[in-house]
């Protein structure tokens, strides 16, 4: 079976659309058309119906679309097995949240060198849908993020969470903080719900970024006030430019592992939960 057939027929799963599929994979419509035609022709079954009302799976589309994810997966981690890895036992590839490793980013590889010697490692910074669709096709093999996204094929265990705390380069009390110089960080849904529950009048600033050491770079630089991760904020009091606000709350966003459900009892998926629930307990 050929690999472009099954990634074909996963995204029209997802967009139920011949042609947003084709411009999703840059491809001819009838390309599209002509790959699912030949995945049919080898499963003895059609995968979809299409009619004026849209594109809908069949009843064995639906059945099949979860053994296509995990063929699928494997192909990649089956090309990543074989490609690259030198003389160590496998190569991992890992997400870690934009937040999670600001400039600590050398600290989580020699921890995940140090748990797991025999491997090498492939470590990529990116944003929570990003990486839930990464490890749902096998292109990661895990990730550590803020916001799961649910899927049957997907598994995610609760590992702590991450503080923020206020600080501002003029304020020491929370009514000294100037809405208009106030810079939101719009990190993830849950701490975005804390922030607006709890901080109403900050609700609308002028500025606004979803990455800690954005936030962080645009407070030294033009001043303010922002919420940044407990130990951004440190360092910027201990440096100086900033002041903590002292009755401002910490804000609390909780931080998940991803892996594929069929790897959720795995040694090396163990290993790796077991490692960053530390990381992430241990502030």
């Amino acid at each position: 079976m050929q690999v472009e057939l099954l990634e074909t027929f996963l995204d029209l799963c997802e967009t139920r659309s011949f042609r947003r599929t084709a411009e999703r994979l840059r491809l001819a419509q009838p390309t599209v058309t002509a790959r699912l035609r030949a995945l049919e022709r080898q499963l003895g079954a059609a995968l979809f119906t299409r009619s004026r009302a849209g594109t809908e799976p069949t009843t064995e589309g639906l059945k099949f679309e979860s053994h296509a994810r995990v063929l699928l997966a494997e192909w990649h981690r089956g090309v990543r097995a074989v490609r690259g890895t030198g003389n160590r036992a496998m190569m991992l590839r890992i997400g870690l949240q934009h937040d999670l490793v600001g400039s600590g980013l050398g600290d989580w590889i020699a921890a995940f060198r140090s748990a797991l010697p025999d491997c090498g490692f492939y470590i990529e910074a990116d944003y929570s849908p990003q990486m839930c669709a990464d490890v749902l096709s096998g292109f990661k093999d895990f990730a550590v993020l803020f916001t799961p996204r649910p899927h049957p094929d997907l598994h995610f265990v609760a590992l702590g969470a991450l503080g923020y705390r206020m600080v501002s380069t003029h304020a020491r009390r929370r009514a000294e903080v100037d809405p208009e110089g106030y810079i939101l960080g719009n990190y993830a849904p849950a701490i975005a719900a804390e922030h607006d529950r709890l901080l109403p009048e900050l609700v609308a600033p002028p500025l606004v970024s979803g990455q800690n050491a954005t936030v962080a770079e645009m407070l030294r630089a033009i001043g303010g006030t922002a919420y940044l991760t407990e130990a951004t904020a440190a360092a910027a009091v201990a440096a100086g430019w900033a002041t903590a606000v002292e009755d401002a709350p910490t804000l609390s966003q909780p931080v998940h592992a991803a892996m594929a459900l069929r790897l959720r009892t795995a040694r090396m998926q163990a290993q790796l939960t077991r490692l960053v629930r530390a990381r992430i307990g241990g502030g």
